[in-house]
């Protein structure tokens, strides 16, 4: 069970951060849990719901019936995400940024929460894409997806682009490539951070999960914010636990940051 910090831990990942020329950030799902996101693993999650071997991006392509299935389980899962509100966790990192020194935020979130809370979308890197958009697998022209998930709902069960091309949310499937550049970005600035800030992350999903030791094995202090242990504690110079809303909401504070609504 996750006890309070001491305020001198407080302190200390406010001194690390307050140090960051090079300030990086990888953000999983506990930072959206707090916004109302179930974490997808999680009891009652997606994946408690459904069968993720069902919806593979082989699958996908290969299944008219797995593609309805896929956007009907979209036509649950978008209305929360689009109704989603940045809470304080996100609203302290978009802070960081404004303070200076906040290189990167890596997120393997698809909800574009970070985005809303008035992180630059220039300073992100969605590595697991976002829900928010709809990409076509042949032309890779992107739109909304309030008009496809529309389409949907109006008996459009398999949506195709102009093209002719299969339509998916821009997010990465079980089974699809990881996105290229998106990854290599991310490695990249993990290798270059002074300090490595880690929220809500589990870190046993890979790539994601390798990041962190390739910012220590450059040098970089590792601060971690979650609420359950991770493969990198023993690693980190400051191990904070519980909400990471209240959390860095704290850091926040200290560092004299406003926490602006988004």
């Amino acid at each position: 069970m996750a006890t309070s910090p001491a305020p001198i831990e407080i302190s200390r990942a406010a001194e690390r951060i307050a140090s960051a020329r090079q300030l990086v950030v990888l953000s999983g799902a506990g930072i959206s849990t707090e916004s109302g996101i179930p974490d997808f693993r999680s009891p009652g999650g997606i994946w408690s719901r459904y069968d993720p071997n069902e919806f593979t991006f082989q699958r996908f392509c290969a299944s008219a019936e797995t593609r309805r299935r896929y956007w009907e389980m979209g036509a649950g899962l978008y209305p929360l995400l689009r109704a989603a509100e940045p809470n304080p966790a996100h609203r302290a990192l978009a802070a960081f940024e404004r303070r200076g020194g906040l290189r990167r935020i890596i997120t393997q979130n698809i909800d574009g929460l970070h985005q809303r809370a008035g992180t630059s979308p220039q300073k992100i890197i969605e590595i697991h894409g976002t829900a928010l958009a709809v990409a076509c697998l042949s032309c890779e022209r992107r739109r909304d997806r309030d008009e496809v998930q529309a389409r949907f709902a109006a008996g459009d069960l398999d949506p195709r682009c102009e093209c002719g091309g299969l339509l998916k949310p821009a997010t990465i499937s079980f089974g699809q490539a990881m996105p290229e550049r998106e990854t290599a970005q991310a490695f990249a600035d993990a290798a270059a951070a002074d300090v490595f800030l880690v929220v809500g992350s589990s870190l046993v999903v890979f790539p994601a999960a390798s990041l962190p030791g390739v910012a220590l094995e450059h040098g970089a202090s590792l601060l971690i914010v979650n609420r359950e242990e991770t493969p990198y504690d023993a690693n980190a110079v400051v191990v904070l636990r519980g909400s990471a809303g209240a959390l860095l909401a704290s850091i926040a504070r200290e560092l004299a940051l406003p926490l602006e609504d988004a």
